[in-house]
């Protein structure tokens, strides 16, 4: 082998090693716990699209259409925004967007939990300054903002919900503290989009912090059924991210079927007759079996999101294997995906879910956990 193959060998041989290779795997189980599909929409009928037609080229050559500006206004109305910009997924705007609005003069201060797309998106940035703050911590964002608000510009980049906890931020009080230091606020709303706010505008929205954000980014691969990704903010910021977000110009643009389903999808939210009570009372019947579990690795969350940690690639990889047996789809997330000691099983639960599936969920974990 050359020095190139001996170092993927190499790489590919400590993961083996330590019990963590990722590998792709079809034959899913029976009941869906692991998709992002909160509510349903990518199994349902709701999404169907009539065209297949591929769009020819980026959106600044050949492939603008009427039909994705007239989606970007009708997203932006939505989301209480001036301007919206569509992207071809929510890597796609965190990279784009975070990589062009810094110069090197900038600061960059993001959440230790943040996604791989943000820190990505920061990494590619002009930014000599970047540095993450504790989880949530708001004393620690505090102190940072204090420690370089006066040598230049600086951004603030946390998730609505995270991820891997499905905890909350604490948004209220970061918009509060990057207003006092003249910082500007990104969020990324990709797991709240369809699931909090009114007719699931995000948690921006309901706490009612359109204002103070400079910009977020909603995601269409969760709870909203399709593909792609849209960033919300002020028409400025729209042609700025037109002029200078590379993932944006150099990049084929969303066919028009991928167009219809995104639209499809805002009408089924904005719909008189949408909720997600269903969704929010499976939410919290699965915390009750948690109180009632005697298991106390749950992490605290109220959002679709429940994950229960088992401190090491074995234990979460025997107990998804179990629930894989029952039937129920569920994942262990294991050690680099997450620190070493936070290996868990990530469930995700969904409008269709029912309680006998939680509980057959709770009965199988009791055996091995």
């Amino acid at each position: 082998m050359d020095p190139v193959e001996q170092y993927i060998d190499s790489k590919l041989q400590e993961r083996f090693v330590a019990g963590n290779l990722r590998s792709l795997k079809t034959g899913r189980a029976e009941v869906d716990f692991f998709s992002n599909d909160y509510l349903g929409l990518a199994t349902s009928c709701v999404l169907n699209a009539t065209a297949a037609t591929g769009s020819t080229g980026s959106r600044l050559l050949s492939g603008n259409s009427k039909e994705a500006e007239a989606l970007e206004e009708k997203i932006a109305k939505f989301h209480n925004a001036e301007a919206a910009l569509l992207f071809n997924s929510g890597y796609d705007a965190n990279t784009g967007l975070l990589a062009s609005i810094a110069n090197r003069h900038t600061t960059i201060l993001y959440d230790e939990l943040c996604h791989a797309s943000i820190i990505d998106g920061i990494r590619l940035s002009q930014s000599a300054r970047q540095y993450k703050f504790r989880h949530n911590d708001l004393a620690d964002l505090a102190k940072k903002l204090e420690q370089y608000a006066a040598q230049g510009p600086v951004i603030v980049a946390v998730e609505s919900v995270y991820s891997m906890d499905g905890d909350i931020a604490p948004l209220k009080e970061i918009a509060e503290l990057t207003e006092r230091y003249k910082a500007s606020l990104i969020v990324d709303e990709a797991h709240a989009t369809g699931v909090f706010g009114a007719n699931g505008a995000g948690l921006v929205c309901e706490t009612g912090l359109e204002g103070k954000v400079f910009a977020r980014v909603h995601t269409f691969g969760k709870a909203m059924g399709c593909h792609g990704a849209v960033v919300v903010g002020s028409d400025k910021l729209k042609q700025f991210l037109i002029n200078f977000a590379r993932p944006f110009i150099y990049t084929t643009a969303l066919p028009s079927h991928n167009i219809e389903a995104i639209d499809k999808a805002y009408d089924y939210l904005s719909a008189p007759d949408f909720s997600n009570q269903e969704l929010y009372a499976l939410i919290e019947y699965f915390r009750e079996k948690i109180n009632t579990s005697g298991n106390d690795g749950w992490k605290d969350s109220i959002s679709p999101i429940q994950a229960l940690i088992l401190g090491s690639n074995v234990q979460a990889k025997k107990a998804a294997g179990a629930l894989q047996a029952a039937g129920l789809q569920v994942n262990a997330i294991l050690h680099p995906t997450v620190p070493q000691g936070a290996e868990r099983l990530r469930v995700c639960l969904h409008a269709f879910n029912t309680r006998e599936q939680v509980d057959l969920l709770f009965d199988t974990l009791n055996t091995v956990v």
